[in-house]
Order: structure tokens, then C-alpha cells, then sequence
């Protein structure tokens, strides 16, 4: 059966040259260092195999004693010396090849890093970037292939190389009339066969090997799921976060349900263990026994040739070794083209995620730097709804809002609040319409600069396990005065005072066991001094007070103004006591704004929503 994702074999070598250009841009000493060697390990064998030939020829003819001398110190030195450049070789190797899952891990990470936010927000992504993981654990395809198979195919071609310089003799050496029927050894017609017979039988063990190897491969998607599982119910013993549960409910047992299966890819009845007993198997034993063939041909013409006088003893070992170099080193040249072929399959799945193209860095006016913040934010007609879907999150916002404006964002659960943030903040781009800054589509700035201009505290925050400073600077050089001025707005002050290492003290544990665990309230309380020492000119809350117990909760609100200064600020929350300290309540209903106005105006209107929203609520106000 054909594998419908083969890449055709000029598409192959593009690809493969592409990733090892890819690779060597990144880390040349790596990839020039890695050759070196290969080249080296496949020409200096054939220095002790002419010279060990020469060795046993005198031995078994003249053994003249200083001819032997120089050619055991010929023997030793060169020895010594090849070992020595394969050392420094392999030093310079190790050090550039150290850490090399986490270097070629960084091509992946580098483009999160750089990619749109709707892309990684996309499951398509993430369900791609799996497979590439998988596909790697499950084989080693990808990335980590390509040197070695780079390594592999010049080495082939050297050891080629070297062996039919010391084998060419063996088929241009004469044997004697005296031999009678043996002479036909010297036939050019019986040579060219010979050639051809060795060459033949040593293309179909790689062959063979070829064809187990892609077998496995064409497969490889079917392990995606098992290494899935293994992945995420493996890790769930490790995880703190779910150790109680996992006890109290012995959910151990319903892990190891879904865990291991009769539709076990790995199992002893599973998939692969039913294709090694079957046409795997048959692969690789037709390919061993294939080359026990060609070794048995090898010796057969060797020996019979020397047996008939067209050369000595020592010739013998010189040119059975020669050639079974080369037959290995075709056998690897054909094996690893093979392997390349395969491997460019999986090579596409990597350039696919790493050629998501990034549509949020077009634009290049840049954002004039204003002390007086004088910005103004509109939407005009904008709707939205998200990739491969066809429900309208948003639909047909109309909206304005200008310098030391306190916005409220109100809404129930779905009602599109956190998706006009993240349109707001570019995170998206609108499906329909255009959202402006100071009268321009926001499309035409420096992504970078319109970024600078706000400053986000999501529901969903996350803190680095890092020093507090650097976690509140966002950087590892900071202003320590300024760090500690935001932690005091954010009402964290006291609990800094209370470490050991002040700004220098690790949150949680997972980089420094002599961290701090920190709780959801005070882990807020970071996450708002944090977004205070960007000092940018708008300023987004969302649901900033969720975490925190009543007593913060009134200190936030008590320093509200002060916290924000005279920043545009957008308050996103479930807990509309918080629309008080506002100018502006925006009410979102069905991905819609229907109410936009005062808290004291909207309570005004009866058959609001934001009425009906506040009565839900006026219990825990009173």
C-alpha cells in the first residue's frame, strides 16, 4: 500500500537541505565539527587496513626485520594520531551538541514566542506542535534526524570512496596462466558480473531495511494517541495540583483504564508488536540474511584469487576489508537516503508550524509617546467571530472612549466582554469593521508599540517561578524603588517586607526549592503591581478582585482611583459593586452592547439588563 503523505524525492532533498540550513544558521560550529568527524571516522580505518596488509605480506614473505620496524612505527604513530584529531573532534562535538533537545526544542519555542495570538489560540496549532512532539518521541523523526542523517550520507560517500581506492587492484590484478581454470577470474565479462552480483545483493539489504523502516513510519500516527496518554496520564502523579483528588476518589484506577487497553498501540498484542512479528519482521530478516550472502561472495572471490597466485596473504585482508567497507557504506548511502525520504515527511509537519504566518507585524507607524496620554480608542461596526466557526462572537460594535475615562465592562458569562478585550488589544483582529486609534486603524502601527500602550491583568494571569522584582519589571534589571512603589499600590507591601530576600525572593518552588508558594490573593496583587510599573497609557482589570478576600478587596477599591491615576482604565467584573468607582458602564449581552451609560442612569432604567443584572446581585450589597 502506498503512503499517501510520501513526499516526492526532489520535494525530499529541498526540504532535508532546508531544515540542515535551518540548523546550521543557528548553530554552525555544530553542524561544520559533526562532518569533520564523519569525513575523519570513514577514511582513517583504510590507513590500518593497507598498512596491516603490508604488514602481513612481508610477515608471510622477505620478513625483513627493519622494513617491519617502520611499518609497526608507520602502524602505532598514525594510530596515535588519528585518535588524537578524533578526540578533539568529539570534544568540540560534545560541547556543541550538549543540551541538544533543548536546542532544537528552541526552534519551536522561538516561534510561540513570535506567533499571532489567534494562531496559538487555533487548536489546529497545538494538535499540530503534538504531532511533531510525538512524532519525535515516538522515533526520533524531525529535527533530530536531519544531522545525523547528514553525517551519515558523507560518511557513506567517503567510506565509498576510500574502499574502491584500495579495492580497484583486486579486480585489475592478473591471475597466472599456471592457475588453468581459475583463469577465468581475469575475464572482464566475469568481473563485470562479479561487480554487478556484489552490487545488487548489497543494495537489497538496505533496501530491506528501508522498507521495515518506513513501514514503521508510515504508521507513526497511530502512536501519536498512546504517547498522548502516556504523556498526560503519566504526568498526572507528578502533579501537586491534582494529588488529592487523584487519593480521595482513587482516581488512579480510572487513569489506568484509559492508560492501557486492548487497542494498546505498545502493548505485547498492540500494533507494532504485530508488525514486527509480521512484515517488519520479514524486512529485517531478508536484509540479514542478504548481507550473510554478499559477506560469503566477498570471501569466495577474495580467496579464490589469492588461491590462484594474482596476490599475497596480506592482500587478502586488505581487500575483503576494503570491500565490505564499501558495501557497508553503500548499504548506509542507500539506507539513509531512504531514511531522509521518510523523514522529509515528518520535516513538512515542522515547516508547516514553522511557516504559520504572523499577520499582526505589518504594520510600521509608530505610536507618538504622550505625558498627557491623549489617546483615543474607537470601534467602528466591528464584528467578530473565531476561525472555523460561524457563530458571530461579536456583532456590530459601535464604541468610543477617550483620556481618564473609567470604563466598567459588564455582562454575563459569554456575553463577548473578554473577546473585546482581545480585540482591544489587538490579540485579534476584527472579522468586520475597524477599531482606531486617534483615527487610525490601529492595522497600519508597529504591533510592538500599540502593544506598549497597554497594560492587562487577565482573569487567567500567570506568574514566572522567578524573583518577585523580576516578575513585577518584567525584566532582570529593574528600578527597585519603582517595583516597590507598585507593590505598595497593589497593597503587596507587607508581605514583601515579610521576605527573607525581599525583591530578590523566588515565587514557588519549581526553579528555587527556597521559594514561596503564594497565594491566589496575593498572587493577584503582583499581577496588578506588575501591569502599574509598565505605566502605559491604558490600563485593563479583568475581574481583578476575584482572588482576594473582602478586606483586600475593599483596599483595592478604597485606592481605586489612585491605583489607575490618570490612566484610561477598563474594568472587567462579575461583581458590579465594582461599577461604582467607574464614569462608564458598558453592558454586553449576546456579543452586543445594549446599555452604555452611567451606573446611577442605568439603574435608572428598569427593563435594562444592567437593572436585571444588579437585583441578581443586590443581596451581597445590602
Amino acid at each position: 500500500m502506498k503512503n499517501k503523505n510520501s513526499i516526492h524525492l526532489k520535494n525530499s532533498i529541498s526540504i532535508n537541505n532546508r531544515a540542515l540550513k535551518m540548523i546550521y544558521k543557528k548553530y554552525p560550529q555544530m553542524v561544520i565539527f559533526t562532518f569533520l568527524q564523519s569525513i575523519w571516522t570513514a577514511l582513517t580505518p583504510y590507513v590500518g587496513i593497507y598498512l596491516s596488509a603490508l604488514i602481513i605480506d612481508e610477515l608471510a614473505g622477505p620478513k625483513n626485520v627493519n622494513r617491519l620496524k617502520i611499518l609497526v612505527l608507520i602502524t602505532v604513530l598514525s594510530g596515535a594520531i588519528i585518535a588524537f584529531i578524533f578526540a578533539l573532534l568529539q570534544k568540540k562535538i560534545d560541547i556543541h551538541t550538549s543540551n541538544l533537545y533543548y536546542k532544537f526544542e528552541k526552534f519551536y519555542t522561538d516561534k510561540l514566542f513570535d506567533m499571532d495570538f489567534a494562531s496559538i489560540d487555533d487548536i489546529k496549532t497545538h494538535e499540530l506542535l503534538s504531532t511533531i512532539k510525538q512524532n519525535q518521541n515516538g522515533g526520533g523523526w524531525g529535527l533530530f534526524r536531519v544531522i545525523d542523517n547528514y553525517r551519515a550520507l558523507i560518511s557513506s560517500i567517503f567510506t565509498m570512496f576510500g574502499g574502491i581506492t584500495l579495492t580497484i587492484s583486486l579486480f585489475l590484478a592478473k591471475v597466472p596462466e599456471s592457475a588453468g581454470n581459475l583463469m577465468i577470474l581475469n575475464h572482464p565479462l566475469f568481473i563485470i558480473c562479479v561487480i554487478a552480483l556484489m552490487i545488487i545483493v548489497t543494495l537489497l539489504a538496505p533496501y530491506y531495511s528501508y522498507k521495515a523502516e518506513s513501514y514503521f513510519a508510515k504508521y507513526s500516527s497511530l502512536h501519536n494517541l498512546g504517547n498522548r496518554k502516556f504523556g498526560f496520564f503519566g504526568w498526572l502523579g507528578y502533579k501537586k495540583e491534582l494529588a488529592t483528588d487523584v487519593r480521595m476518589y482513587r482516581q488512579d484506577l480510572l487513569c489506568n483504564k484509559y492508560n492501557q487497553n486492548k487497542n494498546d498501540t505498545f502493548g505485547s498484542n498492540g500494533l507494532f508488536s504485530k508488525l514486527a512479528k509480521g512484515p517488519i519482521g520479514l524486512y529485517s530478516a531478508l536484509s540479514s540474511i542478504i548481507s550473510a550472502i554478499f559477506i560469503g561472495l566477498v570471501y569466495l572471490f577474495v580467496c579464490l584469487k589469492s588461491w590462484a597466485g594474482a596476490f599475497g596473504v596480506g592482500m587478502i585482508m586488505q581487500y575483503i576489508a576494503s570491500i565490505m567497507k564499501v558495501s557497508s557504506g553503500l548499504n548506509e548511502f542507500v539506507k539513509t537516503t531512504g531514511t531522509m525520504k521518510t523523514n522529509s515527511t515528518f520535516l513538512k509537519l515542522v515547516f508547516d508550524f514553522l511557516d504559520i504566518p504572523n499577520t499582526m507585524y505589518q504594520g510600521s507607524l509608530t505610536i507618538e509617546k504622550r505625558l498627557d496620554r491623549d489617546y483615543e480608542i474607537e470601534f467602528k461596526n466591528v464584528s467578530f467571530k473565531y476561525q472555523n466557526s460561524t457563530d458571530y462572537v461579536l456583532k456590530n460594535i459601535n464604541f468610543k472612549f477617550t483620556i481618564g475615562t473609567k470604563l466598567a465592562i459588564v455582562g454575563m458569562n459569554g456575553s463577548g466582554k473578554t473577546t473585546f478585550i482581545k480585540l482591544l488589544c489587538r490579540l485579534y483582529d476584527p472579522t468586520e469593521g475597524e477599531i482606531l486609534l486617534n483615527g487610525i486603524n490601529i492595522k497600519k502601527y508597529n504591533y510592538l508599540d500599540y502593544l506598549m500602550i497597554f497594560s492587562v491583568v487577565f482573569q487567567d494571569f500567570k506568574l514566572f517561578a522567578l524573583p518577585l522584582g523580576e516578575n513585577v519589571a518584567s525584566n532582570t534589571k529593574y528600578d527597585s524603588d519603582e517595583v516597590i512603589r507598585c507593590l505598595k499600590k497593589s497593597g503587596f507591601n507587607e508581605e514583601r517586607k515579610k521576605m527573607n530576600l525581599g525583591l530578590n525572593t523566588y515565587l514557588y518552588k519549581e526553579i528555587n526549592e527556597k521559594g514561596i508558594n503564594i497565594s491566589g490573593g496575593e498572587a493577584q496583587k503582583i499581577a496588578i503591581a506588575r501591569a502599574l510599573y509598565k505605566n502605559a497609557s491604558f490600563m485593563i482589570l479583568d475581574e481583578p478582585t476575584a482572588s482576594l478576600d473582602p478586606l483586600a478587596e475593599a483596599e483595592i477599591y478604597s485606592k481605586f482611583n489612585e491605583i489607575v491615576n490618570d490612566r484610561n482604565t477598563i474594568y472587567i467584573s462579575h461583581r458590579l459593586s465594582s461599577c461604582v468607582f467607574c464614569d462608564q458602564v458598558v453592558v454586553f449581552d449576546n456579543g452586543s452592547i445594549v446599555q452604555y451609560d452611567t451606573h446611577k442612569n442605568l439603574l435608572k432604567q428598569k427593563e435594562g439588563k444592567y437593572f436585571e443584572l444588579w437585583n441578581a446581585q443586590a443581596q451581597y450589597y445590602k
